[in-house]
């Protein structure tokens, strides 16, 4: 048998439409009219090794648009990874390995979750950034050990999506030469035919970013696809937009054009019609074995590992201790030095005592551990004086200047965050990124995705609550911190001092397969009367920071971030009135909540049903702790403009009203 181009991306056309149908629901448009793009991409240009989904220098390929998830599953079956038919029958089964979006960790050779659209290109910008930063550090004459291409499908969804803007604007100042994307310019989403909401000139927005693009690709054509691509390879100073005119649901004679092929199965009469169409009389689910020759990429993926890592072998034997840097760093494993630089960190806010911002406190945290962690990539989004999130030895990343570890993302905090994720995802770099808390609601989709993935992303939220103060309502945050505790695999800390604060950082960094979020204070917090032991218990969560008399409680106050001293202050006036409590200090309620039975209960005995909570933020969680009778001090509606301590006093974060809200229990 004689197989065409054409024949080979015809596989991956009825291979889509067959697992659709047998779903009873999908995305069947994009991936046939992006068949043809994808076949010369995949087999004449993309380096991968389907035995090695981790090997380093791999070139990355995200599907953006993630709905049309059966052209990446069509291709990792039949270029041979472990996708089996099986497999694209059972799409979108419980627990199969074809979900119906690209999840990370689900499937080989899926490099990162897609489906809400324009995440998946502001990750890929995060990718090639990572490329770069990566080859900079270590790279030497002669010895591009790490040197690939990150390839992006996208469709008119992503552009319409303002975090395509933040990130793309990015990638043309940065010069991300690497990156390479394809518009799948087919002039049709849910709704209909896009011209009523959707006329950009998209090859000048583009332009205007500074990116390379090349314009009226025919997308159904290979020879001009292939050209279009050896184009964008030459580039060096800029990334690449691919634009490729397509037309959705190529090859069905009823609905090819329509959106009435975007997101449902062509239906049983109509996928005869296409096979007929397109000349394929193989049955559903069957593939001739000339075309899965064809695409066959093991040998290649094969040899072109097997060559990469002859060249690693010689990088080693000359720069030995960069070699062992970087493969320890793509491990994702903190160096030897780190634990004992938190230490020092923790032993020093011990012994100084500061009443510093925890903001403040992070920022000395991040400096104390740089050293000992050389992945760190830190960044604001415009706001760094405020995160605190520089530190002395970092190094800015600017216009074509990517040998650095601190980016200034700009007024961008969407886009900072879904980068960070793609950093993360790539490897080799632990990534940190800081705004105001208010503005996570900016972030909240990537932040989700972090959690999602299963991915080590840091996020530094400051000026944490009605502390903030004149800056009023529309900066002070009330419902984040207890909204961003529903994600669930986020660890959302909320220290109450330098120590905890140390703490969180030090999970943050430990933990490889969750994100955490620190709510840090803008205003100054005093130090805690820590021991050894509340140290410890501090990195479980919540714990007893200090006890009634004698160990005698009668009630409970928990409290987090700058309210533990308010805690601690009502204790010793309700102690006074003859009423002993403890004082639960919950810095991260995600990680109390994960502490066995036992542990709980030490803390929060279920004997002690006198119970107050005092946070500055909304109350509804926190029942959970206190009871249906116990009290929740916290402000269940927007904040207002007027100096911090002002504002305490007036939503009743005062002594005299926790000792008040105790006594009626």
């Amino acid at each position: 048998m004689t197989v065409t181009r054409t024949d080979l991306a015809n596989a991956i056309r009825v291979l889509t439409m067959d697992a659709v149908e047998k779903a009873k629901s999908g995305h069947p448009g994009m991936p046939m009219g992006m068949a043809d793009i994808a076949e010369v991409l995949w087999n004449d240009f993309l380096v991968h090794n389907p035995a090695n989904t981790h090997w380093a220098n791999r070139d990355r390929f995200i599907l953006s648009n993630g709905h049309g998830s059966l052209l990446q599953y069509a291709l990792l079956h039949l270029t041979g990874y472990d996708v089996s038919m099986e497999d694209l029958k059972n799409f979108r089964q419980w627990h199969s390995k074809t979900p119906g979006h690209p999840e990370y960790r689900d499937t080989p050779g899926i490099e990162t979750t897609t489906g809400p659209l324009g995440q998946g290109l502001a990750n890929s910008v995060g990718m090639a950034l990572a490329e770069r930063m990566l080859a900079g550090h270590f790279n030497r004459p002669g010895h591009e050990i790490i040197n690939h291409y990150t390839y992006v499908f996208l469709g008119d969804g992503c552009l319409m999506e303002g975090v395509s803007h933040e990130v793309c604007s990015l990638a043309g100042v940065w010069g991300l030469s690497k990156l390479i994307c394809f518009y799948d310019d087919n002039n049709i989403s849910i709704d209909g035919h896009v011209d009523d909401w959707f006329a950009d000139n998209t090859p000048a927005r583009f332009e205007a970013y500074g990116w390379h693009v090349i314009r009226h690709v025919d997308g159904h054509d290979p020879e001009a696809i292939r050209t279009a691509i050896i184009d964008a390879r030459k580039q060096t100073s800029k990334p690449t937009l691919i634009c490729c005119k397509t037309v959705i649901g190529h090859g069905s004679p009823n609905k090819a054009g329509s959106h009435d092929c975007h997101g449902a199965p062509l239906g049983a009469e109509e996928i005869c019609l296409t096979r007929e169409n397109l000349g394929w009389s193989a049955e559903p689910f069957q593939i001739p074995e000339a075309i899965y020759r064809a695409y066959d990429a093991r040998a290649k993926g094969e040899a072109a590992e097997g060559d990469w890592k002859t060249r690693f072998a010689r990088y080693r034997e000359l720069y030995p201790e960069e070699a062992a840097e970087l493969e320890r760093r793509l491990a994702g494993t903190p160096s030897g030095g780190f634990d004992d630089a938190v230490t020092a960190l923790i032993a020093g806010f011990r012994a100084a005592a500061p009443k510093i911002a925890t903001r403040v406190a992070s920022g000395q945290c991040i400096q104390g551990v740089a050293a000992a962690l050389p992945e760190f990539v830190g960044g604001s989004a415009d706001l760094t004086p405020s995160n605190n999130t520089h530190w002395k030895e970092a190094i800015d990343i600017g216009k074509h200047r990517l040998m650095g570890n601190y980016i200034h993302y700009g007024v961008r905090e969407f886009g900072m965050s879904a980068i960070m994720n793609g950093i993360a995802l790539y490897g080799g770099f632990l990534p940190f990124g800081g705004t105001f808390l208010i503005f996570s609601d900016y972030s909240r989709n990537a932040i989700r995705m972090s959690a999602l993935m299963g991915i080590r992303v840091v996020y530094v939220m400051t000026h944490d609550s009605i502390g903030l103060g004149e800056d009023g309502p529309t900066h002070q945050p009330i419902e984040q911190v207890n909204s961003l505790r529903l994600i669930p695999n986020l660890n959302v800390w909320r220290p109450a001092d330098a120590v905890e604060t140390a703490i969180a950082w030090e999970s943050s960094v430990k933990l490889e397969r969750t994100p955490s979020l620190l709510a840090l204070s803008r205003q100054n917090l005093p130090a805690l009367p820590h021991t050894d032991e509340t140290v410890a218990n501090a990195r479980r969560g919540g714990y007893v920071i200090k006890d009634a008399e004698g160990g005698k409680a009668k009630g409970i106050l928990i409290a987090t971030g700058s309210e533990v001293e308010l805690a601690l202050a009502a204790q010793a006036k309700l102690a006074a009135q003859g009423h002993p409590v403890r004082v639960v200090s919950m810095p991260c309620m995600d990680i109390f909540a994960a502490q066995d039975a036992a542990y709980q209960e030490s803390v929060l005995p279920i004997s002690i049903t006198k119970r107050v909570a005092i946070e500055a933020g909304t109350t509804g969680l926190w029942y959970k702790y206190v009871g249906l009778h116990g009290a929740v001090i916290g402000i269940d509606r927007f904040g207002a403009s007027a100096p911090a301590p002002i504002l305490f006093e007036k939503f009743g974060f005062t002594v005299d009203n926790v000792v008040a809200r105790f006594q009626t229990l």
